[in-house]
C-alpha cells in the first residue's frame, strides 16, 4: 500500500465500459512524516475521497479486490481515507537520549 495525498482530479468522459461511474484522483506518493514524495499514480476512488485528504492506495492486482473495482481495468485503487497515523519514534529517542 501507498500513503498519499489527493492533490487532482483526472475527467474521462469516454472510457471502457467497465469504468463507467469511476472517479480518478491523481495521488501523490507521501512519506511517513507527510511530505511529499515525487511519484504520482491516477487512482480510482472507492471511498469518496476528496482533494487534500490524505489516503492509502492499493495497487497492482491488489487494486483489483475492492466491491467496486473487481474484474475491472484498475491498477490503483483509493481504498481508504487516512484519518491519524501512529508512528514509533523510539529511534529518536534513543538518538536524543545519547546527546
Amino acid at each position: 500500500m501507498i500513503l498519499g495525498k489527493v492533490i487532482g482530479t483526472v475527467w474521462s468522459t469516454r472510457k471502457d465500459e467497465n469504468l463507467v461511474g469511476a472517479k480518478f484522483l491523481i495521488v501523490r506518493h507521501l512519506n511517513l512524516d507527510l511530505t511529499p514524495k515525487e511519484a504520482t499514480v491516477v487512482a480510482v476512488d472507492s471511498v469518496g475521497a476528496g482533494v487534500g485528504e490524505v489516503v492509502l492506495v492499493a495497487q497492482g492486482s491488489s487494486a483489483r479486490q475492492t466491491t467496486f473495482t473487481k474484474n475491472k481495468p484498475v491498477d490503483a485503487v483509493i481504498m481508504a481515507i487516512v484519518d491519524k497515523l501512529d508512528i514509533a519514534i523510539k529511534e529518536k529517542i534513543e538518538e536524543t537520549a545519547d546527546a
